[in-house]
């Protein structure tokens, strides 16, 4: 509909502000559970090397070895299989700070949203273990080449 050139221009510049979308999410959701619960204090600039580092070195890695080819094998292996590892560690602690009445006060979730919230992040955590073997067969089949 709108041609090779403006539809490939707009698909790189959603798939850029989706991806610093995501990356500003996770980093916000690990600041949140290293200051607030295990009291770690990073000067923002550490914070952002090392985060930032961890993110590209991977791409950059395969992408080294396999050359351009293995980028859409990364996009689909980073959308699905990377974040199902993370989303559970910024999940349980989230729940926990936001159901306790110490630190939320009258503001704490409710019984409802308590149980609801338990429930889809267990669940959740169960169906992310259950592929966890078909996510490390994808992850090697990406940077073996396969």
């Amino acid at each position: 509909m709108l041609g090779t050139a403006l539809g490939s221009t707009l698909f790189a510049v959603a798939l850029l502000a989706s991806g610093q979308s995501s990356t500003i999410t996770g980093t916000l959701a690990g600041q949140v559970v290293m200051e607030g619960f295990m009291h770690w204090r990073i000067k923002p600039w550490v914070r952002r090397l090392i985060t930032r580092t961890l993110a590209i070195l991977p791409a950059v890695f395969v992408i080294g070895i396999r050359g351009n080819s293995s980028v859409t094998d990364l996009l689909t292996l980073s959308q699905g299989s990377a974040w199902r590892l993370q989303l559970p560690f910024a999940m349980f602690p989230l729940l926990h700070f936001t159901s306790s009445g110490k630190r939320m006060g009258s503001w704490r979730n409710g019984r409802f949203l308590l149980v609801a919230g338990w429930a889809s992040a267990i669940l959740i955590t169960v169906m992310d273990v259950y592929g966890l073997p078909d996510s490390f067969k994808a992850a090697w089949k990406v940077i073996v080449g396969g």
